[in-house]
């Protein structure tokens, strides 16, 4: 018996998206198509304004292409209003940036308490989820703890904690390690990695390094608008840019 062929969670159909220099028109993404599987890491990788950040926040339903499609869990996102696109971005997607973005006034539980407030989870629930994510992130006595009394490490695994929340679907990481060492680093990749794999989600990472595209299952490469999948092999022989 055949098996099934895998499961299709985000799909891009000629997808394109431009803005204005002065008045030339500068492509960022030109005609991209792809197609990325529910469970699985995916790294996008490409220098610096190569239209990483663009193409995430597309995917993450933040901002809309000039023409083509984009498909995540079944929804057309480019065929949603504005306000849809917010609830569809609430409850089904997470982020994680370079900078840790977690509210300072706020404690520890009370950043990731605030996404499940949003997501309309009642007090008790909220409770137990933040309990059960700040053991998995390896901060259960921080709980109470501010984010400025935190190291870099540790406000991205709060990050990370606080992005995983809601049980998305799809969890977007924009150069996540950007502001960390080497060490911690991998130790926030691995941790990203096996709590997505928990959630049954999807993990995309916007980089720039050939090592962290390398730890996905697959990597892809943008470079003057186009979009290439490059074996982990062809990944490793190039340099970090």
């Amino acid at each position: 018996m055949t098996a099934a062929p895998p499961q299709i969670e985000i799909g891009l159909h000629k997808l394109r998206r431009t803005y204005m220099e002065g008045r030339r028109e500068h492509v960022v993404l030109d005609d991209i198509n792809a197609g990325f599987v529910r469970g699985e890491s995916v790294a996008i990788r490409g220098r610096s304004g190569s239209g990483k950040s663009t193409l995430l926040n597309l995917i993450g339903a933040i901002d809309v292409p000039d023409s083509g499609e984009i498909v995540v869990s079944g929804v057309n996102l480019t065929k949603l209003s504005e306000r849809d696109r917010t609830l569809f971005r609430r409850r089904h997607v997470g982020f994680v940036y370079q900078a840790f973005n977690l509210i300072p006034t706020l404690s520890v539980a009370d950043n990731i308490r605030f996404v499940l407030e949003l997501n309309q989870v009642d007090a008790r629930a909220a409770s137990q989820r933040i309990d059960e994510l700040l053991t998995a992130v390896g901060l259960a006595d921080r709980a109470a703890s501010y984010p400025d009394v935190l190291s870099g490490g540790e406000q991205q695994r709060v990050a990370i904690a606080r992005a995983l929340s809601h049980r998305p679907s799809l969890l977007i990481a924009d150069e996540p390690t950007g502001n960390l060492d080497d060490r911690t680093a991998d130790d926030v990749l691995r941790l990203l990695n096996d709590l997505v794999r928990e959630n049954g989600g999807t993990l995309l990472i916007a980089t720039h390094s050939a090592r962290i595209a390398a730890s996905c299952d697959r990597s892809f490469q943008l470079h003057n608008g186009k979009l290439e999948e490059t074996k982990v092999e062809e990944t490793m022989s190039r340099s970090d840019t």
